[in-house]
């Protein structure tokens, strides 16, 4: 059986769907399974096992130039790709306009379907189309974890029960003795609002530093590239990481003793990693998004902000349930 997941972006949205993934792999062991996604998280499937074939689709670069001879060539070449197989299977788990218009174009066999969830989930998008295009329509609780209902709209597709048994998709490398005590700070979100203070992070990586914690700040724009170098300076004996892939990222941090992070797409690998991980949200969103399998793995919530103390406390605990 051909399998087609839709899942364009965005980078944790990818991550809280590999584990579905994972459970078809092992539920349906025939099944092969491509996955539709944006260039930039493509990577990253290419490390899941259960991922078969990556079709990437650069949507955000064609809407910048929608009439260059570029935006068409490339639209032609996700096309033929596109449409190269036929699908028993055509699962929409982004269900917006643009995942739809995916599923439309994606090429069923016979006896294919098009599935789409039915209905919004509470604090997600979605966009009525991803119905239109559907021939099997799949209702979830409305109150669901991002991650559960990626696996009950597969599983209810494929035609088995969501296993007891949690797979996340990523394999954490083994460490050695300079990276186990790195941590990865994860100052960097797509949102300003969620962001943790410049004075926080510092407080923080003292406390670091003063148990042979190294603090580690990756970046992937420059603007996080300065908050990074900026944090670094106020920290001797910290590092700034070099910008790098998500795959390469993925391979580099599943090595380090632990994650500290925003609501960001890095700190939800590092939950599908196994890391020993605290999650900082400053919005209540924790039980949609955060961490759930794992008791080394915590998301602190308060408003404006978690405190320092109440990071460093989530930490400490994390760590006593890793070792």
């Amino acid at each position: 059986m051909r399998v087609l997941l839709i899942k364009l972006s965005s980078l944790g949205d990818v991550v809280h769907t590999l584990p579905a993934a994972m459970d078809m792999a092992s539920q349906k062991p025939d099944s092969v399974i491509d996955w539709v996604v944006e260039p930039a998280f493509a990577p990253l499937l290419r490390l899941c096992p259960a991922v078969q074939g990556v079709i990437e689709m650069d949507l955000r670069r064609w809407r910048r130039n929608p009439l260059s001879a570029e935006t068409r060539a490339g639209w032609l070449r996700f096309k033929q790709q596109l449409q190269a197989q036929t699908y028993d299977k055509i699962i929409d788990l982004q269900g917006l306009t643009k995942s739809a218009w995916v599923s439309f174009l994606a090429q069923p066999s016979p006896r294919g379907v098009r599935v789409a969830m039915a209905h919004r989930t509470e604090g997600s998008s979605y966009e009525v189309p991803t119905r239109w295009v559907a021939d099997l329509c799949i209702s979830v609780p409305r109150r669901i974890h991002a991650v559960d209902r990626a696996r009950e709209v597969c599983a209810q597709a494929m035609g088995y029960a969501v296993p007891t048994s949690f797979q996340a998709g990523l394999t954490r490398l083994p460490s050695d003795a300079v990276s186990a005590r790195q941590v990865l700070c994860v100052h960097g979100t797509s949102r300003n609002d969620k962001l943790w203070p410049e004075a926080h992070w510092i407080e923080l990586g003292h406390r670091l530093l003063a148990q042979a914690w190294i603090p580690v700040f990756p970046h992937g724009n420059d603007i996080e590239q300065a908050r990074a170098q900026t944090l670094s300076a106020s920290l001797p004996g910290s590092l700034v990481w070099p910008k790098a892939s998500l795959d390469e990222l993925s391979q580099a941090m599943s090595r380090l003793g632990g994650v500290i992070g925003v609501d960001s797409g890095l700190s939800h690998m590092a939950v599908a990693l196994g890391m020993p991980h605290v999650q900082i949200y400053n919005f209540d969103t924790a039980w949609r998004t955060g961490p759930q399998h794992a008791a080394h793995q915590i998301g602190v919530f308060a408003q404006p902000w978690p405190d320092v103390d109440t990071v460093w406390r989530a930490w400490l605990g994390v760590q006593g349930q890793s070792s």
